[in-house]
This record gives structure tokens, sequence and C-alpha cells, in this order.
């Protein structure tokens, strides 16, 4: 018998949409879907023709973060190595959705829990759903927030709100979390593929380079002296202003038509 996916990945026009598929576990990660969903990240990056992804959960959930039923205490006295399951894991995971060089969404469709917040805040636009919750529930089992967690809070909601929302697991409403700065934003339960969808598509047809040059500005951003940035910003506008895309922007503007980037793309 095959192994049952752990993921779906669909390609539409211009852009995938990986969904976690283990809904009866909350899409709880274990071995089986960090493989699945590396892979389809891997096929995104590579093709062409993707100019966005899309990343949700199936079921009313978005991500309970790890499956602790793989961890169930035994009567061993052997202890697990969570730092292995973070390098091996976690890490390389959260990486290669920040390098992603296009734009990736996260339709958090429900509860986003532990290592699965963190997941979907690495991510570069959060649209939640107004009836999920980001809860940062590690201290409820002795440990701390993994998957960049203790890197997104305190520099999306400073200081004081991380450690409380750390410390206590409280449960952040999307709407809370969209106030505070953590996501872009919450909208109604029945809205949410529709907006995500528009804003794919709008990604899968815009100039894909930028984009990538735009994200890794963004993301130096926050390390950099304003020297440094400044001339990151040159080097890569640098880049920006002898692509393809760029010409094809600026004669658009000048004929005033609608830039056509696919077109570009494929020269």
């Amino acid at each position: 018998m095959s192994p049952v996916a752990t993921i779906l990945h669909e390609k539409r026009n211009g852009y995938s949409v990986i969904t976690l598929s283990r809904p009866d576990r909350l899409n709880a990660f274990n071995e089986a879907q960090h493989k699945e969903l590396r892979a389809a990240l891997d096929e995104c990056e590579a093709d062409m023709a993707c100019g966005a992804v899309v990343l949700t959960g199936a079921g009313r959930g978005f991500c309970a973060g790890q499956d602790l039923s793989d961890r169930a205490p035994g009567n061993s006295n052997e202890r697990p190595d969570l730092g292995h399951t973070l390098e091996t894991w976690y890490n390389p995971l959260v990486r290669q959705i920040r390098r992603m060089p296009k734009p990736v969404i996260c339709a958090v469709n429900g509860v986003a829990a532990g290592a699965g917040a963190n997941i979907a805040l690495a991510c570069d636009i959060v649209i939640a759903v107004k009836s999920a919750k980001f809860i940062q529930a590690f201290s409820r089992i002795a440990l701390i927030p993994d998957a960049g967690g203790t890197y997104w809070l305190t520099r999306l909601v400073g200081e004081a709100r991380a450690k409380a929302l750390a410390l206590t697991a409280h449960p952040l409403p999307a709407t809370d979390a969209a106030d505070w700065g953590l996501i872009w934003k919450a909208v109604d339960d029945d809205a949410l593929m529709t907006e995500v969808a528009a804003l794919a598509e709008q990604f899968a047809a815009g100039p894909t380079h930028a984009y990538a040059l735009t994200k890794q500005a963004i993301h130096q951003a926050s390390t950099n002296s304003l020297d440094a940035q400044l001339d990151l910003e040159r080097e890569l506008q640098r880049e920006a202003g002898m692509s393809d895309d760029y010409k094809e922007g600026v004669a658009a503007f000048l004929e005033k038509r609608p830039a056509d980037y696919r077109k570009a793309k494929t020269k």
C-alpha cells in the first residue's frame, strides 16, 4: 500500500497552492510531512512558471506544530535531542521559505500553534480567517518558541508582547494579530481563499525578479546599518534595472498599457 500523502500540491495559473494535509492531527508535522513539504517547495523554487506560492492547511486548522504523538515518553530514561529535530527539519524549512525567490503567502485557515504559528510567520504575507488563533504553545510543555518564534515575535510586536505571548501561551486572535502587525490582515472565514487567490494571481503576473530582490532587501534591513542598507539598495537596484522586467515595465508605463511581465519572462 502506498503511503498517504501528507501534503497536496496544486499548480494553478502562474502559482502553486501547497496544503498541509494531516487534518486528523490538525496538520501537525511528522517526518513525512517535513520531507514532502520541502520537496514541494524545491519544485516551486525551480519552476519558472510559478510566480508565487500559497501555503495553507486542510480541515479546521492550519498547523498545530510538532506531532507530539511521535514524542510520547516511554519507560526509557533516554531524552530526546530536540536541537537535532530543529537542525534537521524546522530550521532548514524556515530558511527555505525565507530564501524562496518569489512571494510566499500563508493562508491561515484556523489555529496556528507552536511551530505551526512560526512557520506561518516565516512567510512573506500572512492572511488569516478572523476565527483563527496564533498560539505560542511551547511553555505548556516546558519548551521555548522555536522555528524562528523568538525572532519573529520580537521584531514584529516588540519585546513586551513577545515575552507575554511566549510565557503565557495566550491564544492571540487573528484580528489582534493583524492590529499588532504580526500578520498582514484578518478576513471573514468564507473570504480567505478568494482573497489569497487574487493576491497570488497578482504576484504571478508581476515582476518576479523584483519581488525576490525586494524580499532580500527587507530581510537584511533589520540587521544592517543605514549605510549598509543604502549600499545594498544601490546594488539590488542596479540588478533590477538591468532586467527584462524593468524594460517591460517602463515600456508599458510610457505606452499607457498594462505590463506583460509573463511575456518578458519568456525572452
